[in-house]
């Protein structure tokens, strides 16, 4: 039989932060700052998180953390972990993607229904055969309650979580395409498998900020719809953060 106990293990350390049983992972600086900057919870405690920073906000009514910014599967796995043995059992992944369905343009919104598997760092944490990664079905139902509040519209659908963004051939998108995903990201498959691994929940909810299903690559990033609909993700992170936060008071 094999042996699947890890060696290294996700340590507490002598002055854990009280982080809260829920956390918003922003993968970019820019999310990360905008989350700071619409929050109206007060922050209690901020620290290093290996390479990102982590900000605990917490009130009489609610506690929630703030952690980012990440890029990759590897790493992102790093930072579940790390918030799983400080006690977190809710993650909400706020990050951007690229347009793989003709269907979606720059500007748009996506809660992931699955993460199709194209990264190193799953099968580590799960059967290496399995090529989807599913959310936490509850916490996906909270995030559209949060973002029709906020008046967002938004697409449903899989995803595909790749290594390598700049190895998105034309073959990839085609085959992804084939077989349903709407967009291509970094994170969010690994993010899934571990949650699922530490039985705690996780979702996503992503910002369209480029396109690739012409095979062309048409960047988004400056286009007044990105920037709206980063702001009313982040938002809606927040006010989900407000509800489930207060929840553990």
């Amino acid at each position: 039989m094999t042996d699947r106990r890890a060696i290294v293990n996700p340590v507490k350390g002598k002055k854990p932060p009280e982080t809260g049983s829920l956390a918003i992972i922003a993968a970019t600086q820019g999310d990360l700052h905008l989350l700071e900057r619409l929050a109206d919870t007060p922050v209690v405690e901020q620290r290093k998180l290996y390479m990102s920073n982590l900000q605990v906000h917490a009130d009489d009514r609610r506690r929630f953390t703030l952690a980012g910014p990440l890029i990759g599967a590897p790493y992102a796995a790093m930072i579940v972990d790390s918030l799983w043995v400080w006690g977190v059992k809710q993650i909400l992944f706020v990050g951007w993607c690229g347009a793989v369905s003709h269907r979606v343009k720059a500007g748009d919104i996506i809660v992931p229904t699955s993460a199709m598997v194209d990264e190193g760092t799953s099968g580590h944490y799960c059967d290496p055969a399995c090529r989807v990664a599913l959310p936490a079905r509850p916490l996906c139902h909270q995030i559209r309650l949060a973002l029709q509040h906020h008046h967002a519209r938004f697409l449903d659908g899989a995803v595909w979580t790749t290594d390598a963004i700049f190895r998105e051939t034309v073959e990839k998108v085609k085959h992804y395409q084939k077989n349903g995903a709407l967009a291509v990201e970094m994170e969010l498959s690994a993010i899934f498998t571990v949650a699922g691994f530490r039985q705690m929940e996780a979702a996503g909810i992503l910002v369209v900020s480029d396109e690739l299903s012409d095979y062309q690559w048409r960047p988004g990033f400056k286009t007044p719809a990105f920037k709206t609909a980063r702001e009313k993700a982040c938002r809606a992170a927040l006010t989900l953060a407000a509800v489930l936060g207060s929840e553990t008071r």
